[in-house]
């Protein structure tokens, strides 16, 4: 990819690229790229081919400046079906994220039937012209192909999304990491409203059936409540070839800080 990355590596660190910045604070950390982070040293120190990773949970509970950052990973389990494996996000020698990430034995499915939702009929990202609006995703940091409903609306939301850098330089994006970069647009795509958002997320949660197929990830609204300025939203992910899980999390009432 020709766009500047999310991180380069400095020694055991990661350092953050103006690319990294977020929406909240113009010296602080998207959260996208910290549940990416996390995700990818997971599957980069404990991931293997026979097991899936099913499910990333990352609290984000300090948002991280631009200073260098290390990941740590703790082994909690290490079965013969199923791994568990913990990780922290340390920025600027300052905790300020983890993970746990649960990875299952990949086997064969069992005989019968079980009730799921109706397939998702939508047009393939080839089909839907790129936005002309200059709304493609933060000023590029991601790829989009709106299907229906955008931020600023109240009916239901459905696009596509694509990747459009590097997480880490020299670092081919996997299919699990596509999915851990892009899970934290579950927040503002379900919780954005007609005042735009004004909730950030505290957390996400991704579970997966299966990985992602190609580029591209599709995010379906299908769930947000808030009450007392406690939000949660969610968002069933599919690929080209059909649904591969879902992306979920909490959330607080926020407002931006001005960008000087």
């Amino acid at each position: 990819m020709a766009n500047e990355p999310f991180f380069t590596i400095d020694g055991t660190h990661y350092v953050p690229t103006p690319a990294a910045r977020g929406p909240w604070n113009p010296n602080s950390l998207h959260g996208r790229v910290i549940a990416g982070l996390l995700g990818a040293e997971i599957e980069r120190l404990h991931g293997s081919p026979d097991f899936m990773p099913a499910r990333l949970t990352v609290d984000m509970y300090r948002l991280p400046d631009l200073s260098p950052v290390e990941v740590t990973t703790k082994v909690v389990r290490a079965g013969n079906r199923i791994k568990v494996i913990d990780a922290e996000f340390v920025s600027g020698g300052v905790s300020a994220g983890r993970a746990t990430c649960q990875l299952l034995k990949r086997t064969e499915n069992p005989a019968g039937n079980v009730w799921k939702p109706e397939p998702w009929v939508v047009p393939a990202p080839a089909d839907i012209p790129p936005p002309t609006d200059g709304r493609s995703g933060m000023g590029g940091m991601w790829a989009t192909r709106r299907i229906a409903g955008d931020f600023g609306t109240v009916g239901q939301k459905r696009l596509w999304m694509s990747e459009v850098r590097e997480l880490v330089d020299g670092r081919a994006l996997t299919p699990f990491v596509r999915v851990a970069v892009s899970a934290d647009f579950a927040s503002p795509f379900a919780n954005a409203g007609d005042n735009g958002l004004e909730f950030i997320n505290s957390d996400v949660t991704v579970y997966l059936h299966r990985e992602p197929a190609g580029e591209w990830i599709g995010y379906e609204v299908v769930n947000h409540g808030a009450t007392d300025g406690v939000a949660i939203g969610e968002c069933f992910l599919y690929d080209e070839q059909g649904p591969i899980g879902s992306a979920t999390c909490a959330a607080l009432a926020q407002r931006r800080m001005a960008r000087s």
